[in-house]
């Protein structure tokens, strides 16, 4: 019998990889020292294995280009189905939190537009007028949005060679700002006194960094049952429901793109911008479901424990396959504005992260400050490693606060995301119209973010415009 093994070949290359990542994170310093994530380390590999070892076997990128699509989907799935048992969180800290993410965003996306005419106009005419947006799109947002939007734009619709592997760099450029970086701030933070060194100290000495367990350590529960194993198995149920939820999204997707054909070629183009952002409606649905759940008093059924485990199974496949499935010839092609690009928008998000977040937080700001830097060069997952460090068992409010802050901002990325595909349509149509939208869109970001900060810091000093990091 002639079964396809072709999924399963590449999830078993992925998980090899990460097996082989875990150990070295166990057994070399270096790994341990920066914090490097297992996922990252194995996307390394993965990156060498694809490139120059797997064509040999007629195999390609394709798998592990889908992946990070849907594990994006499934991950946002997940984390929308969770119930929070935490006690209500500072609305104020939460809104803080919110304005220092849009701050990014803006930040970043603006960069990156003015870097992409700049080359347009000077060196690299032919240059694709999104690029820069995948500034914000890896950083930010992280490898599945940058890679999906980014696929949007490669041909026969925009043109755009080779984009989603564009996507992916900027991504991987990130995460290496994100835990090179965070370092680098950390002990920046402790030697000018902008942290207590009590609580670094005490993290460096009793944490265990090698990524495993020690044999006698008392381990934590990860998950617990909410249903009868004879019936049917806690975890089948609750990826169950991720899986269906899911699938209701692509029906739903489906639907809206059936009902916009009839709108013409606009129509068909809004459809394929919602296909590119379907991470949206999936934690829309799994926000619905949650709310089904609790309205028919059944939502005790959703295990935490497990939906966790689940996003985070999804976050280290999918960031090892983004980093996999990068093209080295597309990047080797658009070498001159990645690098830049990447070097200016990382420290552009430094300089402006530690100015904005001594300023506008009124506690625990250096802690707000490294988790907020972490989660936009990497993803939630880097954002909480380097908060570890500082709050080793969290317990400040910080990584609390960050979850409603990130609802409230998911709100305003609808428009963000929808709105960068401006430049795209003004190429294909050549029309400058949408260029100029797109500049109009960014400066009312900016305003909105101006406005914002004025009113939350007017009650207190703002210190030199010249000193990064305001003390106290």
């Amino acid at each position: 019998m002639n079964f396809d093994w072709l999924l399963f070949v590449d999830m078993g290359i992925i998980s090899l990889s990460l097996i082989v990542a875990t150990f070295l994170r166990a057994k070399i310093y270096f790994f341990q020292k920066y914090l490097v994530p297992n996922s990252i380390t194995a996307g390394l590999m993965l990156l060498l294995f694809y490139n120059l070892a797997a064509p040999g076997f007629a195999m390609t990128t394709d798998f592990l280009q889908n992946l990070v699509y849907h594990l994006l989907n499934i991950s946002f799935v997940a984390m929308s189905l969770r119930t929070s048992k935490e006690a209500r969180t500072n609305s104020r800290n939460a809104y803080v939190t919110s304005v220092g993410i849009l701050s990014q965003y803006t930040i970043q996306g603006i960069i990156g537009l003015v870097l992409t005419f700049f080359f347009i106009k000077t060196f690299i005419p032919g240059l694709f007028p999104t690029f820069g947006f995948f500034i914000p799109l890896g950083f930010a947002l992280g490898p599945g949005q940058s890679f999906a939007i980014g696929s949007k734009w490669e041909a026969p619709v925009y043109g755009f060679e080779g984009a989603g592997s564009v996507g992916l760099t900027f991504a991987a450029a990130g995460f290496f700002w994100a835990i090179f970086g965070g370092v680098f701030l950390i002990n920046l933070a402790l030697k000018r006194g902008w942290v207590k060194r009590p609580e670094v100290h005490a993290r460096q000495k009793e944490v265990n960094n090698s990524g495993l367990y020690r044999k006698d350590d008392l381990l934590p529960v990860g998950a617990h049952l909410t249903t009868q194993s004879e019936a049917i198995e806690t975890m089948s149920f609750n990826i169950s429901i991720v899986l269906g939820v899911y699938f209701i999204t692509f029906l739903f997707l489906k639907l809206l793109s059936f009902l916009l054909a009839f709108a013409g070629t606009m129509g068909e183009n809004l459809a394929e911008s919602f296909w590119g952002i379907s991470f949206i409606f999936a934690a829309i649905f799994g926000m619905a479901a949650k709310k089904i759940l609790k309205f028919l008093k059944v939502d005790h059924i959703l295990e935490n424990g497990i939906l966790t485990r689940t996003a985070g199974f999804s976050v280290d496949f999918m960031v090892a396959a983004s980093i996999g499935a990068i093209s080295i010839p597309v990047v080797v092609y658009y070498w001159g504005p990645i690098l830049i690009m990447c070097i200016l928008g990382g420290f552009a998000t430094m300089i402006t992260l530690l100015w904005i977040g001594s300023r506008l937080f009124n506690d625990y700001k250096f802690h707000r400050t490294i988790l907020l830097y972490g989660a936009l060069t990497g993803t939630l997952p880097s954002g909480l490693t380097l908060l570890r460090v500082v709050d080793p068992e969290y317990s400040t409010p910080v990584a609390s606060d960050y979850i409603p802050a990130a609802g409230l901002t998911f709100l305003f990325a609808i428009p963000y995301v929808l709105v960068i595909d401006f430049p795209a349509y003004g190429f294909r149509d050549g029309n400058p119209l949408y260029y100029w939208l797109t500049a109009i869109f960014f400066a009312v970001y900016a305003a909105y973010i101006l406005v914002a900060f004025v009113l939350l810091t007017r009650k207190k000093p703002r210190g030199r415009f010249k000193e990064i990091w305001k003390k106290e």
